[in-house]
């Protein structure tokens, strides 16, 4: 695939951008006033793999807390800004390293001018959040929603370029798949600024998660988009997972195991499902890319198994252990989850 190649920015310590890696992003569901709260999700969150950190600022209390949390972790938080310009001024105060603004609910060009301003002088990006469902209902309201998403962007861009500020990103978001990918597709090639990716509201974790991969995995593979977020009804640490898995499953990034299992079928002659269970449970707070192939029969398994950095092929009783596609051992199947995460510790 070839990547679209937009201009770079730094969101505190992170290259967002050209050719830096696919970023990974998250936001805090923590209530910000409470400081505490605040600060050890987003600890969870950098534990669990998430680069940049976006934190709900509603009110003046929850601009006041920034600085606090700011100075108490080390991710880059952006501030989601919604309704009050004047809380993207606190916020920029308080020290953040980017910010989050809606055109749909901040559209006097006077407010934004003051903060684009105020980013400007302490050199804090901007990322233009377009939300389909937060659109102003006089905005273009015959025009196809995509088309609305895109237009709205670009008269927000030209704002901020005539205020002489280009450090910005854009995001397209709506809850619909192709609208998403239809918006994000338009304005790819009309400006030059980083894209982040997400599929809005997605849902709970099993649907959620598809809809995202297909949206996000669809643009991706296309070579559109700088940053991600997965947007899950569930602890942010669960969208940072769901996230590299895309990445992996594009070859864009590596983070963590890879694991391989067959989905069992009549041939099988061992409890293929219950293994790969116990694998995977095994496998969970390991960082270092692994693949692990977890086979159940002798049709497609020895030749995955092989492909595999370690894996096992059961057969009736036993199942012959790989590492680096040799045969290292033959092991019972009482022996089965004991031998491949030894040969899965010795990788190192």
């Amino acid at each position: 695939m070839t990547r679209r190649i937009s201009k770079q920015l730094r969101i505190g310590k992170v290259t967002v951008g050209g050719d830096a890696p696919i970023v990974v992003q998250s936001m805090s569901k923590t209530d910000t006033r409470d400081i505490r709260a605040t600060i050890d999700q987003i600890r969870e969150l950098e534990d669990s793999g998430c680069e940049i950190v976006r934190v709900a600022v509603p009110d003046r209390e929850a601009a006041e807390s920034l600085a606090t949390i700011r100075k108490s972790v080390s991710l880059p938080i952006i501030a989601d800004i919604h309704f009050d310009y004047r809380l993207a001024l606190g916020a920029l105060k308080a020290g953040v390293d980017g910010l989050r603004l809606n055109p749909g609910t901040i559209g006097d060009k006077e407010q934004i001018a003051r903060v684009v301003a105020a980013a400007k002088e302490r050199e804090v990006p901007i990322r233009i959040g377009v939300n389909a469902g937060s659109l102003p209902a006089n905005f273009q309201p015959r025009s196809p929603l995509a088309d609305r998403m895109v237009n709205m962007a670009l008269e927000q861009i030209r704002l901020m370029e005539s205020l002489e500020f280009s450090l910005i990103k854009v995001s397209l978001k709506a809850f619909d798949v192709p609208t998403t990918i239809h918006a994000y597709q338009m304005i790819a090639d009309k400006m030059p600024y980083p894209l982040h990716l997400g599929v809005t509201e997605a849902g709970l974790p099993r649907t959620g998660a598809i809809r995202s991969a297909i949206g996000i995995g669809v643009l991706l593979h296309q070579g559109i988009g700088d940053t991600i977020r997965v947007s899950l009804t569930a602890h942010p640490s669960q969208e940072v997972f769901v996230a590299y898995e895309i990445l992996k499953s594009l070859g864009l990034r590596q983070r963590g195991p890879t694991l391989v299992s067959c989905p069992s079928c009549g041939r099988a002659e061992v409890d293929i499902i219950a293994l790969a269970e116990q694998v995977n449970k095994c496998l969970e707070g390991v960082t270092r890319p692994i693949k692990v192939a977890v086979m159940g029969c002798v049709v497609n398994g020895p030749g995955e198994a092989k492909d595999a950095d370690v894996g096992i092929a059961g057969g009736k009783g036993k199942g012959a252990i790989f590492r680096k596609g040799k045969v290292v051992d033959t092991v019972g199947e009482e022996r089965f989850l004991e031998a491949i995460m030894a040969e899965i510790n010795k990788i190192g």
